[in-house]
């Protein structure tokens, strides 16, 4: 029998109303969660959810959810080289505003990451993203749901 899939989530950044749909998701299916963070976290008792504090340190969370992912587990991230390099390794990327991440649009999202870098590097303010809506809360809700069918299927 296939190994069930992991879900792993780039924590540091993560909003808590997207990590509380995710400790209902791994409570109601069975699957492990694995939050990785370089700070300490709180979460709710279940045997489905574990953390794992890394270092501080540049991309340190990162290198280690890549090191750990393999074909068909989730990583829920809003990290576009992350995600890029979970694709790579034939995971699947959500970034926690309900966009899934693909081969076919990851190029383009990291042209872009690049582009706002540069601008940044000049001087010009970019700002950040904007709070997280109602709407994006439902759409990473539901990409969830249909990853979720999917794993539980295999």
């Amino acid at each position: 029998m296939a190994e069930r899939p992991t879900i792993y989530v780039d924590a540091d950044a993560c909003p808590k109303v997207i990590k509380e749909i995710l400790y209902r998701a791994a409570d109601r299916t069975g699957l492990n969660l694995l939050l990785v963070a370089n700070q300490p976290l709180s979460v709710p008792p279940s045997p489905h959810i574990r953390t794992l504090r890394v270092q501080a340190g540049f991309d340190v969370a990162d290198n280690e959810i890549v090191r750990r992912v393999v074909a068909g587990d989730l990583v829920i991230t809003a990290d576009i080289p992350l995600a890029s390099e979970v694709i790579d390794k034939g995971g699947v990327a959500l970034n926690p505003r309900g966009e899934l991440y693909t081969p076919h649009n990851i190029r383009a999202r990291l042209n872009m990451r690049d582009f706002m870098d540069t601008l940044r590097a000049s001087g010009v303010q970019t700002g950040g993203p904007p709070p997280l809506s109602q709407t994006e809360r439902m759409a990473f809700a539901n990409a969830l749901d249909r990853y979720l069918a999917k794993a539980n299927k295999g």
